[in-house]
């Protein structure tokens, strides 16, 4: 049957050759014309694929995934004032939402002040200003944190971001057990691909520790990390690129966590990943499913991880940023469909669908809708969440599956030669394989090699899109005016005392959590704890690897 095939291949391109001469992954892996069982024979269900809610996970990590509950719809939110990303978050709750996440302002990211010279300019640009536990109140004001599950992306100050959230509970009157969502306090990926850091990796990692011991004995719901792959991603790597420099990532934080003395068991059941979802839809579904089989055998093989938990890879997806074009911004709505494809059929726990207008812009309402109408129209019309891992057994998906988890090995060993991931940092290797990869991917479109629709093919002129979402200029004005407001109602000695008291603290073991809970409930600033451990632990400066 086989040599029949060819010979009718060989005949029918004579006469209408085939478009390309090689097929290419979104990650420019060459792709056959036909896969077989021949391209699978080597598989063994039952230890390599397996059934959803089993080891290793290649299928899920619930026996009923979405047959039970839907993934959490989160949209990524945050802009100009407290005030403003509140009302943002009560219209997404009564659009459908069943969760937040909250994105923070360039100066909050950075640990300054809105008042702070470095802060100019850039105040509730790219996210919400947070200044100091009186934001915090405002941001969640009507939101009860028992009935949500929030998600924020704060990396170098999170550990300061959790307190506060954590104080607006207590003021709640929400018991710290029944809070749920996730911090991303991932700094690693800030030193690969997204700069913002402050402090060295090894204070860093101290803080990030200090989070997960202090949830793992007070709130056992919290998720304590989400490891990026996201900003890797967009940084510009491929598929293969992104599941090896996760996971090594991750296999660095559970170094740093059982060396800091915890059991494994104690603190990865509630560690969680962030991947990006691209266009090539299959590669996109196999390497969600070669990450979640990977990162069980790690934790199992490499960690003797006992608890099934500690074992399973619990991901949110974001639709690719870095995919959107300003030009013809209504493909981008296609385009963020298709990504929510391959997430929802690769399996993911949560799922954020950008809109249309954010090559452009921060997200008007209108797009922001569409895109959490795009999920909703997935979930509830489409059929492919009433089964489980419906690409299964397909010959290609099972290929591109074990080929992504091979590759993805062999570069987490290379990393392990090179001492682990700080080390593999610091030389710079990470940073020179997303750059060369960013720079390849670059030139094909250059080239007319990779065609991306009005772009460098079916280009039109058309008129812009309206009604932009614009950060006023006089944001920073009131954000100033309120943070000083702060300052002066404040006691001066409980600010200068817990000060003093982070500053000796942060020379020892201790764990800093609770005492910035003190700190920020007396409403010291985000800024001035910052300031304090930036004179104890130093600042980071990135070595430039071209």
């Amino acid at each position: 049957m086989k040599k029949k095939y060819e010979n009718l291949v060989k005949k029918i391109t004579k006469k209408h050759p085939e478009r390309e001469k090689f097929f290419l992954s979104g990650s420019s892996k060459e792709v056959k014309r036909i896969y077989t069982n021949e391209d699978i024979s080597k598989i063994d269900y039952n230890s390599e694929i397996g059934y959803p809610g089993m080891y290793p996970y290649t299928r899920g990590i619930q026996p009923t995934m979405y047959r039970g509950r839907l993934w959490t719809m989160r949209q990524y939110a945050g802009f100009g004032t407290a005030e403003e990303s509140n009302k943002r978050y009560k219209y997404l709750l009564s659009q459908g939402q069943t969760g937040l996440s909250v994105a923070f302002d360039l100066c909050t990211q950075l640990g300054y002040d809105s008042d702070h010279s470095m802060s100019r300019g850039e105040v509730g640009k790219v996210g919400v200003a947070i200044d100091s536990l009186a934001d915090m109140e405002i941001l969640f004001d009507g939101i009860p944190l028992d009935k949500v599950s929030t998600s924020m992306t704060i990396n170098a100050p999170a550990a300061i971001i959790l307190a506060m959230y954590i104080a607006v509970a207590e003021k709640q009157n929400v018991s710290k057990n029944r809070l749920k969502g996730t911090i991303q306090n991932d700094i690693l990926k800030e030193y690969i691909a997204r700069g913002t850091y402050i402090f060295p990796p090894k204070p860093s990692m101290k803080l990030i520790t200090d989070v997960f011991k202090y949830c793992s004995e007070n709130i056992p719901n919290w998720n304590t990390i989400s490891v990026s792959g996201y900003h890797i991603r967009e940084a510009g790597s491929t598929a293969t690129q992104e599941i090896a420099f996760t996971l090594a990532d991750g296999i660095a934080y559970v170094e740093a966590a059982i060396k800091s003395g915890l059991d494994v068991d104690d603190f990865a059941p509630r560690l969680s990943f962030f991947f990006n979802a691209h266009n090539d839809i299959l590669e996109e579904v196999g390497k969600f499913r070669a990450a979640r089989r990977l990162w069980a055998k790690i934790m199992k093989e490499r960690f003797k991880a006992k608890n099934p938990k500690s074992q399973m890879l619990r991901f949110h997806t974001q639709t690719g940023g870095s995919t959107l074009t300003a030009q013809q911004p209504d493909n981008n709505i296609v385009r963020v469909a298709i990504q929510t494809l391959a997430a929802i059929l690769g399996g993911t726990q949560s799922l954020h669908t950008n809109s249309r207008d954010e090559a452009l812009a921060l997200p008007s309402e209108d797009s922001v809708r569409i895109a959490l109408r795009t999920q909703q129209i997935v979930a509830y019309e489409s059929g492919i969440a009433n089964t489980i891992d419906p690409l299964a057994g397909s010959y290609f998906i099972e290929n591109i599956t074990n080929q992504l988890e091979n590759e993805a090995e062999k570069i987490i060993n290379q990393i392990d030669e090179m001492g682990g991931m700080i080390e593999a940092i610091e030389k710079g290797f990470v940073q020179k394989q997303i750059q060369e990869s960013a720079y390849k991917y670059q030139k094909q479109i250059e080239k007319n090699e990779k065609i991306i629709v009005g772009v460098n093919k079916f280009v039109s002129k058309e008129n812009q899109l309206k009604n932009l979402l614009k950060v006023d200029k006089k944001v920073e004005k009131l954000q100033i005016e309120k943070l000083q407001k702060v300052k002066k109602e404040r006691s001066k000695n409980d600010v200068k005392k817990y000060l003093e008291k982070i500053r000796v603290v942060s020379k020892t073991s201790e764990n800093l959590i609770p005492i910035f809970i003190d700190a920020v409930k007396s409403y010291v600033t985000l800024g001035e704890i910052c300031d304090v451990l930036r004179q104890e632990f130093g600042e980071h400066r990135d070595e430039i690897s071209f």
